[in-house]
């Protein structure tokens, strides 16, 4: 599961904890969003790094 999918199941438990008033459930849903932020973060960053690197290999040829 990606970081977009792990963000968007992440918002919709954090919904059901408030509507239901599971704290617990809301907190997982906070926890799984954020975790989702930080993987898709770490994705970009590597496709940024694989692209500078992707760059500099053209140069040199």
């Amino acid at each position: 599961m990606g970081g977009n999918e792990k963000q968007g199941e992440g918002k919709i438990k954090e919904i059901a904890g408030k509507v239901t008033g599971d704290k617990r459930l809301e907190s997982e849903g906070q926890t799984q969003n954020a975790a989702g932020k930080v993987e898709q973060a770490a994705d970009d960053a590597g496709e940024k790094v694989k692209g500078a690197l992707d760059a500099a290999r053209d140069k040199e040829d």
